[in-house]
Order: structure tokens, then sequence, then C-alpha cells
């Protein structure tokens, strides 16, 4: 007969939750909102500002553009991804 191990009453053993793209929703998300941030302080010190009517040069117009699409969809994704995470602590805890 072999002895199984015990563990101590106040403390249940960890199960390991399979992967679910929690992980690279974050870095995902992160990376995203990060190229979004980094392309709209490009805009506003280098690339000559913008004003009601837009930006002043073309390549400020291209920040423009990738600042819009890139920080609402890294935010969804990061926030996406914290809900998942936040989630996942819980259900560990209660297991």
């Amino acid at each position: 007969m072999t002895a199984v191990p015990q563990t101590p009453q106040n403390t249940a053993p960890r199960t390991i939750l399979p992967e679910d793209g929690t992980r690279q929703l974050l870095h995902g998300g992160a990376w995203i909102l990060g190229t979004g941030i980094v392309a709209a302080v490009l805009l506003v010190t280098m690339l000559g500002g913008f004003t009601s009517t837009g930006a002043h040069t073309n390549t400020g117009w291209f920040a423009v553009i990738l600042a819009l699409a890139c920080i609402p969809f890294g935010l969804m994704l990061l926030t996406l991804g914290i809900a998942k995470w936040l989630r996942h602590r819980r259900l560990a805890r209660t297991r």
C-alpha cells in the first residue's frame, strides 16, 4: 500500500487552469494600446500637431489614423483580458 501525501487542512491543492488566451489578450491589448499612445504623442510632439481641421502633415494624418484605431481597440482587448484574469483568479480561490 502506498502512502498518500497529506495536505494541511486549511489549504486545498491548487488546480492549474487551462490556457484560454488570457495572456495573449493582455499582451496584445497592451501592445496595441501602447502603439496608439506612442502615435498620439508623436503627433503632438514631432509630427506638426493638429488643429480642429486635422493634422498639418501627411505623416501626422497617418499618426491620427493609427491612434484613433489602436487606442479604442487596445483598450477593449486589455479590458477583456483583465476581466478574464480576474475571473480566473476568483475561480482559483474557490477551487
